[in-house]
């Protein structure tokens, strides 16, 4: 992560990386990403978890040698990968909502200030947005820090402050972003489906969203960084991750 990309993280709590996945990658995922949702896309955004287990365009994504580093320096290398959603918003509809992520069982605001940072996303843009109104995700930057919450009557408003920032990005960039930055979708006017992958890594101890257990097959066949980024500890009987060993990264001895 370079310095530049450290500051802008730590003032607006959010990044673009542009042209991280070559044409290729785009292709292959994408089409990935079109047999997870095929005969399950309706008139409004829908996510689908865990879809790296099957297909292995997204499996590779999980540890991208242009993401990795930088999820690393964030976390000091001490995380895993809490949930992998692949989310479509279709042509012509509208899913405006604002919110931070996290757990509506307990706020992670309510744990410290400034709000920790929980579950690291990184979105990965398979379709065009260049443009408004394609999908795109709006953030407030610096919304992680404020002790003040966004009020809830605007909640439902495409811009509900002039401060907010409509993420406009090539297929292939990245969006990284802290789970206290309050974000939603734009309305998708366009005559395409957007796609994108979203990854989320969270400390050990974070329960996992989008399955209870990995499947068996997968950890089997997958590569020792990602079998370790699944969280599947030696001892999952002890409480908060304490079976939890360092992910194999290359550079680590």
């Amino acid at each position: 992560m370079t310095e530049m990309e450290k500051f802008i993280f730590e003032c607006y709590g959010y990044i673009v990386i542009e042209n991280v996945l070559s044409q290729d990658e785009i292709e292959e995922t994408l089409e990935a990403a079109k047999r997870l949702h095929a005969g399950k896309i309706q008139n409004k955004l829908h996510q689908i978890g865990r879809g790296f287990e099957t297909e292995p365009a997204l499996e590779r994504l999980i540890d991208h040698p242009a993401i990795m580093p930088k999820v690393r320096e964030l976390y000091n290398d001490r995380f895993v990968l809490q949930a992998a959603w692949c989310t479509v918003q279709p042509a012509h509809s509208q899913h405006v909502g604002w919110h931070q992520d996290g757990s509506s069982a307990y706020e992670f605001k309510d744990l410290g200030y400034p709000t920790p940072l929980l579950q690291l996303r990184v979105s990965y843009h398979l379709t065009d947005q260049s443009e408004l109104y394609m999908g795109n995700m709006v953030m407030i930057p610096g919304s992680h820090k404020s002790r003040v919450m966004l009020p809830r009557e605007v909640r439902k408003e495409i811009i509900p402050t002039p401060i907010a920032q409509p993420i406009v990005a090539k297929p292939g960039s990245v969006l990284m972003f802290h789970n206290g930055v309050f974000h939603s979708p734009m309305p998708n006017n366009k005559d395409f489906d957007r796609y994108n992958m979203h990854y989320i890594y969270s400390p050990p101890w974070l329960r996992r969203s989008d399955r209870e257990a990995t499947d068996p097959a997968f950890l089997e066949r997958t590569t020792p960084l990602r079998r370790a980024l699944m969280g599947d500890y030696d001892r999952p009987d002890i409480p908060f991750g304490g079976g939890y060993k360092l992910p194999p990264f290359e550079d680590e001895d």
